[in-house]
């Protein structure tokens, strides 16, 4: 049964030599979080974990306990394990999470109540944490400063070599649990089961010391490496047939393993000899970089230190006071240009008002968008233009509130390695699409409770 709430533990007061003042940022955070209605949000998507979740069964760690068992774990780029070692061991942390002398849920547990937390849930949870911090007047919503980040997902780097071996790796290692499965009902070949793990591994190995040394690839390795994919591909189409007639129950699982990789693996292939074999250009539109993250895409932003990254472009919006008002995972690399309106009208659904100012890189100037600014009623639009300019443009430019919007908007670059570093969006820790989009919206909800707990507090 879905509980809300612990009753409130007075042993802190009781034990005054135990108790521990928390610091002025969380005590106001502590108030910021008993806003009813982002208890809500919250308990209504945990609600759903079981059909009769809020009625039957045995009684739940309460909703107040995980949102602030989540808040913090965000706030401090925490593991599960780490967040439920630290509250543990924490007399202000068992306060400010409400768990009192009660038992910390094991991280297992509060990752599967995470797990229900829906990305449309956290949008709305940050726009009611801007409410709050507009009412609080932390920000007014007057100036507004976009720009583009790319948070990585958790794989190693793409080769094709690499994942030809992943692929060879997961559907051998499925294979060996079939055979377990199938070995009282059916007289299928050993053959039909054979791992080709080691194999695939040589030729990878083969394949990479090659590219250390400066020299071109081996097709010959290649040949070795797409042969074991394509071999073991067809044992799994025959082994799926004995599992759908002999194991349905036993083999479920299994199967669902097989056609969740196997689509996977003929991609890899097909990308390879595309590649390799017949010399085309694989557009990146048609890569699959990971069989584990087959979302995360490929994106190049010219930049010298990084000019390739593999996960996804996520929009930022940033208003006066530090807060991210919106955020946006994009598909693929669009150009950043095309986001400016959409993010204007976006500011004036949330604030009832266009921003006084408004700025963006040079990427992202363009005569219509500057037309559509002074359109929706920005009084100040600061979008420096790229390459060669007239000498009416550099006047134009050179103007102090230009000058001066220029430096604001400097600080968005500040604000996301803020939040790449301390909240851990520089790479994504969740497991698949949801679980992204998951990662980034807690990490950026994060941000903003920071910036109002440190301003509420001062």
């Amino acid at each position: 049964m879905l509980r809300e709430k612990y009753d409130p533990d007075n042993i802190f007061d009781d034990i005054p030599s135990l108790t521990v003042r928390m610091n002025p940022e969380l005590d106001a955070l502590d108030g910021v979080l008993d806003d009813d209605e982002l208890f809500r949000m919250i308990h209504n998507d945990l609600a759903q974990r079981y059909p009769q979740t809020l009625t039957a069964g045995r009684y739940s760690t309460p909703v107040e306990v995980i949102l602030r068992l989540l808040v913090v774990k965000h706030l401090y780029n925490w593991s599960y394990a780490q967040t439920e070692l630290q509250v543990a061991d924490s007399l202000t942390l068992r306060q400010f999470c409400r768990v009192y002398w009660h038992e910390i849920p094991d991280h297992t547990t509060l990752c599967r109540w995470a797990n229900l937390i829906q990305p449309a849930t956290l949008q709305v949870f940050n726009d009611r944490v801007l409410a709050i911090a507009l009412r609080a007047k932390v920000t007014r919503g007057r100036k507004l400063r976009m720009d583009a980040m790319v948070v990585e997902t958790n794989i190693h780097h793409p080769t094709d070599s690499s994942l030809l071996a992943d692929s060879v790796r997961v559907l051998g290692r499925t294979l060996r649990r079939a055979k377990d499965v199938l070995s009282d009902t059916t007289d299928l070949p050993k053959q039909l089961f054979r791992n080709r793990t080691r194999s695939a591994r040589h030729a990878a190995r083969e394949i990479g010391q090659a590219a250390r040394r400066g020299q071109r690839h081996t097709k010959t390795a290649y040949r070795r490496l797409v042969q074991a994919a394509r071999a073991t591909v067809r044992q799994v189409q025959q082994v799926v047939s004995a599992l759908e007639q002999h194991a349905q129950d036993a083999g479920l699982q299994l199967i669902e393993t097989f056609a969740t990789f196997v689509p996977r693996a003929e991609q890899v292939i097909d990308q390879t000899v595309r590649r390799v074999f017949n010399g085309e250009h694989v557009p990146a539109a048609e890569k699959i970089v990971s069989i584990f993250e087959p979302h995360t895409q490929i994106i190049r932003r010219g930049k010298a230190s990084k000019p390739t990254e593999f996960g996804h472009k996520v929009w930022l919006g940033e208003i006066d006071g530090g807060l991210i008002s919106q955020y946006q995972i994009l598909d693929g690399n669009p150009t950043d240009g095309a986001q400016w309106t959409p993010t204007l009208q976006r500011h004036r659904e949330q604030f009832g008002h266009p921003p006084w100012l408004a700025s963006a890189d040079r990427g992202v100037h363009s005569t219509s968008n500057e037309t559509d600014a002074a359109d929706l009623g920005v009084t100040r639009t600061v979008l420096p233009k790229p390459g060669r300019k007239s000498d009416s443009r550099q006047a134009y430019e050179r103007q102090s509130w230009f000058r001066r919007g220029r430096r604001f908007h400097v600080g968005i670059e500040g604000r996301i390695s803020v939040v790449r570093r301390k909240h851990g969006l520089d790479r994504c820790r969740n497991k698949g699409q949801v679980g992204f989009e998951r990662w980034v919206g807690w990490g950026l909800i994060a941000n903003n409770l920071t910036v109002t707990g440190r301003a509420m507090a001062h």
